[in-house]
């Protein structure tokens, strides 16, 4: 018989609201410590209070996103606001609707697909760096720096020549849309969308703009296909089973949800990292050490991933300490277990790296910044959703692999040209659509004699 879950002690008015909106991922911390891997939240006043569930460890995670997967669907509230703004591509379909969808879009993500970006990554890496060396001043936000490092990179990929109004549209409009989703997926009382209110204005002209600029690509990209190789022209040559194409607006609701995944995501994990090895001098020359080695000043490609594997830790163990989703939302459909307590049918039931990622049973010393943590052997004894920055089961990040590509790339092509400090060590938070920072991530920089990366000869999408 299923055990009934803890519930997490609260206020006896408002239940766990304050904390949850005040405070979500402190909240999310203690209740593991306080009441195991399986929570109940209950938050609202008597007559609008609404219980959620929270799942903390790796083998309730594996069973909410990979064994159950089926009854935990993305039909909460968010991803039902995210589906209205940006349309129903690989991030909000399901069924047999996601099915057609990821199996046309499968081969675009292919190791050697994704290894033909690697020179747009490291160009667009190069123009940060060189950017950089041009200040007067060398202090940046990390955080505000690789926000635009990933825009032009994610523009670049999927619209290529037309990278700068792109990128514009984009970086106006994406936080307005962003605003939107996650005001109105956590308000229980929404107006219509339709209601000319000043917030649904914004919302309906931000995304009347951005839709303009895929459109107008797509439709450009169709007339000629074939003679671009960005992510829309791939698009629309992909071919399902039967033959048959995406539609234009289906192709839109694919660039639109490769906007949003591909973009602040990144950001979040490279100013993390960043950060992290300006705050950690021995690990920063470890990996100045290892990019001076591989790369010998010269350019750095696809080829040279394997040949970085302490970067590659880095990087993973800045999407461990910082996962830019930092907890993930379904919803059930009937009654279920997990980890032998009962969940009920209907109820809204997350998951959260920052906590799994945080978990003592798995990780020693959590809160400490080791990227050795990754070495082959350790991350072979960890349970497979200890570390699960890019989800998992059937509804995994089609991304991942790019996500890696981006992050050790642009680290590296970074590497090469400065040593990092940071005035200070500690950086607040805020929980939106995804973890960022809440100030300014400030990086000194100071250029390296001698080390300098080479623009690729075609910095472009080849």
């Amino acid at each position: 018989m299923s055990a009934q879950v803890p519930l997490v002690a609260a206020h006896p008015v408002l239940g766990s609201l304050r904390d949850l909106r005040h405070d979500t991922l402190g909240a999310y911390l203690r209740a593991r410590r306080d009441h195991g891997d399986v929570v109940r939240f209950d938050a609202g006043p008597p007559g609008l209070r609404a219980s959620l569930y929270a799942v903390f460890s790796p083998e309730g995670v594996q069973q909410v996103l990979g064994s159950q997967a089926s009854n935990f669907r993305k039909e909460n509230d968010v991803y039902t606001e995210i589906r209205e703004s940006i349309g129903n591509g690989l991030l909000t379909s399901q069924d047999e609707d996601y099915i057609r969808q990821r199996r046309m879009i499968q081969p675009l993500f292919t190791r050697r697909r994704v290894d033909a970006y690697a020179s747009a990554v490291y160009g667009e890496a190069v123009a940060t760096a060189d950017r950089w060396n041009s200040l007067s001043e060398k202090v940046v936000d990390a955080a505000e720096e690789m926000a635009e490092f990933a825009l032009r990179t994610v523009t670049r990929v999927l619209f290529g020549a037309d990278i700068d109004a792109a990128a514009d549209v984009v970086r106006r409009n994406f936080p307005v849309i962003g605003e939107s989703v996650l005001r109105r997926g956590v308000t229980p009382l929404r107006l219509p969308r339709h209601w000319p209110t000043p917030a649904n204005r914004r919302t309906q002209a931000a995304q009347r703009e951005l839709y303009a600029i895929c459109d107008r690509i797509i439709a450009e990209r169709s007339a000629t296909p074939g003679e671009a190789d960005d992510m829309i022209s791939r698009l629309i040559l992909a071919r399902d089973e039967d033959g048959s194409a995406l539609s234009p607006d289906a192709i839109r609701d694919q660039v639109l949800v490769f906007l949003l995944a591909g973009h602040e995501t990144t950001a979040t994990a490279l100013a993390f990292a960043l950060h992290l090895l300006a705050c950690h001098p021995e690990a920063q020359e470890k990996a100045h050490a290892e990019v001076d080695a591989v790369l010998s000043g010269g350019t750095a490609g696809a080829e040279h991933l394997d040949e970085l594997p302490y970067l590659t830790r880095v990087f993973k163990e800045a999407l461990r300490m910082y996962p830019s989703v930092a907890i993930m939302g379904r919803r059930s459909v009937a009654d279920s277990e997990v980890c032998g307590f009962h969940i009920p049918g209907g109820s809204d039931v997350y998951v959260s790296p920052w906590v799994t990622q945080r978990h003592p049973g798995h990780w020693d010393h959590p809160d400490r910044f080791d990227p050795d943590r990754f070495a082959p052997e350790l991350e072979a004894a960890r349970p497979r959703y200890a570390w699960f920055p890019f989800g998992g089961g059937p509804r995994a990040c089609i991304g991942q692999y790019f996500a890696m590509l981006e992050g050790v790339i642009g680290l590296a092509g970074l590497l090469q040209r400065f040593h990092l400090t940071a005035p200070k060590t500690e950086i607040a938070l805020q929980l939106g659509m995804t973890l960022r920072a809440a100030e300014p991530a400030h990086v000194r920089l100071t250029p390296r004699d001698g080390a300098r990366g080479r623009v690729p000869r075609r910095a472009g999408t080849e």
